[in-house]
């Protein structure tokens, strides 16, 4: 059995029961952190509060030769954690489809979302998002300006009146976690007047909600990761008004009519 489980967004006890409990009774537990981490823990905290051993694997290892957790999960119960929840954003369906390849039965247990967090911190309703976006370093992605595939998918979801999730990149290897403040400095070259808010360490005891233009978020301070940021598209009434309320929105660019 290879399960998956979803860790939830900040430490190690952001899991739910369900995901402790199938973490706490595995034969053998690997983790990823190359696509997301918890930023309030680390390993070796989360192997004192669950009594067990995680074992890391690096995106070679899970994406590219995963054949010792394939070959562990024939024979017992295997447990494979990520940050959030193991199929969204973090998917890792690739894994799962080579474990029925094998006839290894597969369980996902999941965790909640940065998704999830950045719609119920902002009040901005989760069934106005049109399709998401990630914001490269401008090293990772080698070119000059935004890449077509974030300006394609602001302008297409604001043109629906859709909101737009930017996530910001992560160079786990390297120690870079994008901010919400180098996020909207790239992005104000294209939209230095339109309204973001920034959203930072969801699921922590701080979390910091901002909304104001993007030129002005841009020379602004969030402190540690992880962030993202949202461009909101057409608001509801009842979103300008917790925009206001929660993130200090700036009354000129959410109106409430």
């Amino acid at each position: 059995m290879l399960t998956f489980i979803g860790l939830g967004l900040y430490d190690e006890r952001s899991i739910t029961v369900e995901g402790r409990d199938a973490l706490r009774g595995a034969d053998r537990v690997f983790m990823e952190q190359y696509t997301s981490r918890l930023v309030g823990t680390d390993v070796d905290a989360l192997e004192v509060e669950h009594g067990t051993e995680i074992e890391l694997r690096d995106r070679a290892g899970v994406e590219g030769d995963p054949e010792e957790m394939l070959a562990a999960a024939e024979r017992e119960d295997v447990a494979f954690l990520t940050a959030g929840d193991p199929m969204i954003s973090t998917t890792h369906v690739d894994l799962r489809l080579r474990a029925r390849d094998r006839e290894t039965d597969t369980r996902i247990v999941h965790g909640t979302t940065a998704e999830a967090a950045a719609s119920s911190l902002t009040g901005l309703q989760n069934y106005r998002f049109g399709p998401a976006t990630t914001l490269p370093f401008p090293y990772a992605h080698g070119a000059e300006g935004l890449p077509a595939s974030v300006t394609s998918t602001v302008k297409d979801n604001r043109e629906r009146g859709l909101h737009t999730l930017v996530y910001l990149d992560i160079k786990h290897e390297r120690g870079d976690y994008m901010t919400a403040d180098v996020a909207a400095d790239l992005l104000s070259e294209e939209y230095p007047d339109i309204l973001a808010v920034a959203v930072c360490r969801a699921g922590s005891p701080d979390p910091v909600v901002a909304a104001d233009s993007i030129a002005s978020l841009a020379t602004r301070e969030f402190g540690g990761p992880l962030h993202l940021l949202v461009v909101p598209g057409d608001l509801h009434h009842i979103e300008a008004e917790a925009l206001r309320a929660f993130a200090d929105a700036p009354a000129e660019l959410t109106p409430l009519e």
